[in-house]
């Protein structure tokens, strides 16, 4: 993890012998300050298979994984009593804090009231009508993970358009579905690098064309072979890129008019309000997915259809052979995820709540803005809703190929062990930073602090 290179290459703006001096010098002070961690998990954790209950877990910067005691709102504390801002709030799974009151109502009621028996719960009633009235689609099903979700609704829309492609924009992100582990490598479609026993070569049913190119999309969809178009609104898996003026209007008119669905993934853009990025902007979606943050950090997922994708689905499943569909798993819709759900719904992802965040996200944006340019940094910053993203690069990005090149993994890790070390947990893996209701204005302060004093000693 503590690997320097002595490189002259500049990363960022910043030369490679001050990110691995800083590297170097914020790893040991991240040790010192967790002598018990360092030793119940400095070797691995036992049992498990690299030493984490998942792999990727070994791929944070940390010298190793923080082992949190407890987490609480916006604040997470570790067994050696460091309390950290937590601005990562599990990539987005604890996007409203940890343990909302309400989900832990929820979870301690259901609890003694059985945690899945394969049928439904009265609080299923509530859950439908609230998913249409807060999202739009009439139809829809319940999920354990996004990547189940979009899984699922990939397949009606292969069923219901008798087509076998799907298109995929460079750098997208939708969870482990196979399908969009591509990307574009000089210029030409390939299975995404690194990918674990894949020996299909994913290309073959699946387009990909960068986001925001409209004539790529408009020759892609000519022949009317895709099924779907599966996107976020915005790019956020990568560095972070934000649509262009028209594209979305387009994306719908082409899609539509070459009879091609399109699925809308908000796992991640759920920041931007109470509905959505969807609702926000008035899209039209065929497909609508949620994943991890429907249900207040409890495994659970939405997908959606609208009327006319529901319709042609029913039809399709009246003529189909019997037999099972593939899609489902044997704990989605259990009375947990209802439970929670409901809570989640109703009492978490409020007006008031998004209000509250989006809020200092503004005042999160400015501030960090603020000390790119005190230091003259050749970096910006991106925002969706809550969602902020400080980017070693300049900006705005266009599409994933610009968001890959902009990505600097020794700085970004650098300064993620420098904020750690000044209190404050962002995202692992992209400078990612969310703020929850729980969120405070002194915790965005500090922040915004501890960056510039990161940012002083990367230009000092």
């Amino acid at each position: 993890m503590d690997t320097i290179d002595h490189s002259k290459t500049a990363a960022g703006g910043i030369s490679a012998a001050r990110i691995a001096e800083l590297r170097k010098v914020e790893a040991a002070v991240f040790r010192q300050a967790r002598p018990k961690s360092a030793a119940k998990v400095g070797n691995g954790l036992p049992g498990f298979f690299g030493g984490v209950p998942m792999h990727w877990m070994n791929d944070w910067p940390t010298p190793f994984p923080i082992l949190v005691e407890s987490a609480k709102g916006a604040t997470i504390t570790d067994i050696d009593g460091n309390r950290l801002d937590d601005f990562c709030l599990g990539d987005t799974g604890s996007m409203f804090g940890h343990s909302p009151a309400p989900v832990a109502r929820a979870i301690r009621a259901q609890a003694g009231r059985g945690l899945t028996y394969m049928l439904p719960s009265e609080d299923a009633l509530a859950i439908g009508p609230l998913l249409q009235q807060r999202f739009g689609l009439p139809c829809w099903q319940i999920a354990t993970t996004a990547t189940d979700a979009n899984r699922f609704a990939l397949r009606v829309a292969r069923a219901v358009t008798g087509r076998e492609k799907i298109l995929v924009f460079n750098g997208c992100y939708h969870g482990s579905v196979d399908e969009t582990m591509v990307r574009l490598v000089d210029g030409k479609p390939a299975n995404r690098p690194g990918l674990a026993g894949e020996f299909r070569d994913l290309t073959r049913a699946t387009e990909i064309i960068e986001f925001n190119d409209l004539p790529a999309l408009e020759a892609a969809l000519r022949t009317r072979d895709i099924a779907c178009v599966i996107t976020e609104p915005v790019l956020t898996n990568s560095c972070m890129v934000l649509p262009e003026r028209g594209f979305h209007d387009a994306l719908r008119r082409l899609t539509s008019a070459a009879g091609t669905l399109l699925l809308i993934d908000e796992t991640h853009t759920i920041s931007t309000g109470p509905g959505g990025y969807t609702k926000a902007y008035g899209l039209e979606p065929d497909l609508f997915v949620l994943g991890k943050p429907i249900a207040g950090g409890v495994p659970a997922s939405v997908w959606g259809m609208s009327e006319d994708v529901a319709t042609r689905y029913a039809d399709y499943v009246r003529t189909k052979e019997p037999g099972y569909s593939g899609m489902g798993t044997t704990l989605s819709g259990n009375p947990l995820q209802f439970a929670v759900m409901r809570a989640t719904l109703e009492e978490v992802m409020t007006d008031a709540a998004y209000s509250h965040m989006d809020h200092l996200a503004r005042r999160l944006d400015a501030g960090l803005t603020a000390v790119i340019d005190r230091y003259r940094l050749p970096w910006h910053v991106g925002r969706v809703g809550a969602r902020v993203e400080f980017i070693c690069a300049p900006g705005p990005l266009r599409n994933g190929g610009e968001a890959e090149a902009a990505h600097a993994p020794e700085l970004e890790a650098a300064i993620h062990v420098a904020l750690v070390n000044r209190g404050v947990l962002i995202a692992p893996f992209h400078n990612m930073m969310l703020i929850s209701p729980a969120t405070s204005a002194a915790q965005v302060n500090r922040l915004i602090t501890a960056f510039a004093a990161v940012a002083a000693r990367l230009t000092a």
